[in-house]
């Protein structure tokens, strides 16, 4: 693919811009985010990554549409993860739900920064260093691996990030509306919005760990695993309010993920032997995660009645983000 500068100008250009309409149109005011507004985004935002990859496949042919749309399925699926810790930081946090899009749009912006970065580094190392390839590919084998052994879990007292944190930054322990930094006496304090955030940065550091390799087994072309990310990325939020409240019924996701961790990493692992082709690949994966999301519903359908609660997004059940005082002590 011959990608020019104008190409890479207009794209961020336009992730530049649909930010800002985000910022100072559509959430101009803070609110908590509807079901039907989260619906209506995460739309938008599937049909734009298809178009776009609709617009490589014809511009660029069938094999870098291909790659395009793999490189998006993998990133989508596995930003699925992310919404697990969001959810736990909220609920533990208590981050009331009109605050909450906040943090996100915020999050994905350094998220955007980080992985833009992470990128240009990994093709930069793997157009030099073909044996990367192989380490990444262990990386996504034994990744898969421990994600089988690993529960959801998040406790604060034993974070060594947010110690640090608390220890070297000032802090107010109350909320100050959306507010990541207010003014007490003469200096300037963090908020524990700021603190969520940073977490948020920081899980979204670690995922990108996984899935940067991930989608480089698919494509080396920059371009392409950039925009896919992005496509990801930006979809991320909307898809946090939708799917925050029956989250918890995907119980063989995290199977799925695996699975699809694991057999990205054996692609790389044999790619000197065997090439496994872009559209076998994107149909492993599609297949993998659309039957672990139906068994997990199939299988949490019994009890999923009431399960989820009407506390809409942010919280777990039982537990409503949207009536927490906004400045109520945080523990």
């Amino acid at each position: 693919m011959d990608i020019s500068l104008g190409m890479w100008v207009a794209f961020n250009a336009f992730v530049l811009a649909m930010i800002a309409l985000d910022l100072g149109v559509f959430h101009r005011k803070a609110h908590a985010v509807s079901l039907r507004e989260a619906g209506t985004w995460s739309i938008v935002w599937v049909v734009l990554a298809l178009g776009f990859g609709a617009w490589i496949w014809s511009a660029w042919g069938e094999e870098a549409g291909l790659q395009f749309l793999t490189g998006y399925l993998i990133e989508k699926s596995l930003s699925v993860d992310n919404i697990f810790v969001f959810v736990m930081l909220f609920t533990y946090f208590a981050v009331p739900a009109q605050y909450q899009h906040r943090v996100l749009i915020w999050g994905i912006i350094g998220a955007l920064i980080m992985r833009g970065a992470f990128i240009a580094a990994g093709a930069y190392v793997l157009e030099r260093f073909d044996w990367v390839l192989y380490v990444f590919g262990a990386i996504l084998i034994l990744t898969g691996l421990k994600m089988l052994r690993r529960t959801e879990s998040f406790s604060p007292e034993m974070n060594p990030f947010i110690g640090f944190v608390r220890r070297w930054l000032p802090m107010t322990d109350r909320y100050h509306g959306e507010r990541f930094w207010v003014k007490e006496g003469v200096r300037w304090v963090a908020t524990p919005l700021f603190l969520v955030l940073l977490l948020v940065e920081a899980s979204d550091l670690v995922f990108a760990i996984d899935s940067i390799p991930a989608i480089f087994a698919v494509t080396r072309e920059p371009f392409l695993v950039f925009t896919a990310n992005v496509f990801a990325i930006l979809g991320l939020r909307s898809m946090y309010f939708l799917l925050a409240g029956v989250v918890h019924r995907f119980v063989y996701l995290k199977v799925g993920l695996a699975a699809v961790l694991v057999f990205v990493g054996v692609k790389m692992m044999i790619v000197e032997f065997y090439h496994i082709p872009v559209a076998v690949s994107l149909a492993v994966i599609l297949g993998v995660i659309t039957g672990s999301i139906v068994v997990s519903l199939r299988k949490t359908r019994a009890g999923s009645s009431g399960s989820s609660g009407e506390g809409g997004p942010g919280g777990l059940p039982g537990q409503n983000p949207a009536t927490t005082d906004p400045a109520q002590v945080v523990r």
